[in-house]
C-alpha cells in the first residue's frame, strides 16, 4: 500500500503538470497521450523496488512497448487536427469552468485510475518469483496477441485516414472487417494478459484491473462514447454497424440484398 500511495501521488503530480500544460495550449486531449506512457512510468517505479529479476524486466519492456507506442501513435494521429471532439464537446457544456472542472474530471480522474489499474504491474514486479509458470506463459501470448490487434489495427486505420480521398468515408477492410472496434479488442486481450501475469505471480484481485478496463472500452470511454456521435458525421457508418461486430473479432453479416438473392 505504500507503494501504491507512493506511485499515486506521483502520478498526480503528473496529473497536475500535464492540466497546466492542456491550459496553455488549451487542449484536453494532451491527456490521451499520457495514458500508456503513465503505466511505463509507474511500472519502472515499481521495477527499482523490487527483485529485478530477468522475467520482470521482461515484463517492464512489455509494458514500455504497449505504452509509448500508444502514446507516440496518439500524438501522431491528433497532430495538426486540434483538441479531439470529446474535449470540445466537455468544453462548449461547462463553458467558463471547463478549465478548472477539467482538473478533476479529466486529468485527476486519469491520474487516479493509471495508479489503481497499475496494481496487476505492482503484483509481477514485487513477487519473487512465478508461482504457475504456464500461466504466466498464457499471460505473455495474450499480451502478444492483444499488442498484436492494437497495433496493426491502428496503422491500418491511420494509413487510410491519411490520404485525402478517404475524407468521410468509413474503413472496413484488414481487422476492421471483423470488428468495428478492433484496436480496443486488442487493449482488453493485453490488460488480460497482464492480469494473468499477476494471478501467475499470486494475486486474483489482479483480474479485476482487466475486468474495468474492458468495462470503459465497451460502456464508457470507448466504443459506447465513440459511436454516440460517429453516425451523424459519417451516415454510411450506420450500414457498417449492421454487418460488423462492434467490438469481438467474427466474420461480417452480409448485407440485406446480398442474403436475399
Amino acid at each position: 500500500m505504500t507503494v501504491l500511495t507512493t506511485a499515486g501521488l506521483g502520478c498526480l503530480v503528473g496529473g497536475l503538470l500535464l492540466w497546466i500544460w492542456s491550459l496553455y495550449r488549451r487542449d484536453a486531449s494532451v491527456v490521451d497521450i499520457w495514458w500508456g506512457i503513465g503505466f511505463v512510468a509507474v511500472t519502472l517505479y515499481y521495477y527499482t523496488l523490487g527483485p529485478s529479476n530477468d522475467w520482470q524486466f521482461a515484463h517492464l519492456a512489455m509494458v514500455a512497448l504497449w505504452g509509448l507506442r500508444l502514446g507516440l501513435h496518439i500524438a501522431w494521429r491528433g497532430r495538426g487536427h486540434g483538441e479531439d471532439h470529446r474535449y470540445t464537446a466537455m468544453r462548449d457544456h461547462h463553458g467558463r469552468s471547463f478549465w478548472w472542472r477539467s482538473l478533476f474530471t479529466v486529468f485527476s480522474l486519469q491520474a487516479a485510475l493509471v495508479c489503481l489499474l497499475s496494481y496487476p504491474l505492482l503484483i509481477v514486479q514485487a513477487a519473487p518469483e512465478v508461482r504457475i509458470p504456464y500461466l504466466f506463459a498464457l499471460g505473455t501470448g495474450l499480451w502478444v496477441v492483444g499488442f498484436g490487434f492494437e497495433a496493426i489495427a491502428d496503422w491500418q486505420l491511420l494509413r487510410f485516414k491519411n490520404q485525402p480521398a478517404n475524407k468521410g468515408r468509413t474503413f472496413d477492410r484488414g481487422l476492421w472487417r471483423f470488428s468495428r472496434h478492433p484496436n480496443y479488442f486488442g487493449e482488453s486481450v493485453l490488460w488480460w494478459g497482464f492480469g494473468l501475469m499477476a494471478l501467475a505471480a499470486g494475486s486474483a484481485l489482479s483480474l479485476l484491473s482487466p475486468l474495468f478496463i474492458t468495462f470503459l472500452l465497451l460502456k464508457v470511454s470507448g466504443v459506447t462514447l465513440l459511436e454516440k456521435t460517429i453516425v451523424g458525421r459519417r451516415p454510411a457508418y450506420r450500414d457498417y454497424q449492421q454487418r460488423t461486430s462492434a467490438f469481438f473479432p467474427w466474420p461480417p453479416r452480409r448485407r440485406n440484398d446480398e442474403s436475399s438473392r
